[in-house]
């Protein structure tokens, strides 16, 4: 039976992806398959596999077809998150294709791989959706 295992970002310093992602997500790094060119992450309180980070030599898209979003339940856990994450090392992009009044902040992890912080509270289902 065919199944789905976690998503794989690619990155161009895992030492410095490793730091970002476990402490953004509450993440630890696993043993298993790792090298110089692979990680993976699980979730701390041992539930299992997360993300998975892969030595990639290509630029990040500008505008991925795939991507991250991470929720939080209210609009001021949104904006905390968002300043943590900056103060992790992500950086606010000037996202060019925000709806009005969007329940989503578009940021870029250190190797500028795009992922979204959405608001669920504010989420046209409740339950968040792409920002495209």
């Amino acid at each position: 039976m065919l199944r789905l295992g976690f998503p794989v970002i690619g990155v161009t310093d895992i030492p410095r992806a490793v730091a970002f992602w476990t402490q953004a997500l509450h993440l630890v790094v696993a043993e298993e398959w790792e090298s110089e060119t692979w990680r993976t992450l699980h979730h701390a309180d041992g539930s299992g596999r997360a993300l998975a980070l892969m030595r990639s030599e290509s630029p990040a898209e500008p505008h991925p077809r795939l991507h991250l979003d991470l929720f939080t339940e209210t609009a001021e856990e949104q904006r905390a998150e968002v300043e943590r994450l900056i103060g992790l090392g992500a950086k606010a992009v000037p996202w060019d294709l925000y709806p009005p009044d969007p329940d989503f902040v578009v940021l870029a992890d250190p190797d500028d791989n795009i992922f979204c912080v959405v608001d669920l509270s504010s989420a046209p289902s409740g339950s968040g959706g792409p920002p495209s």
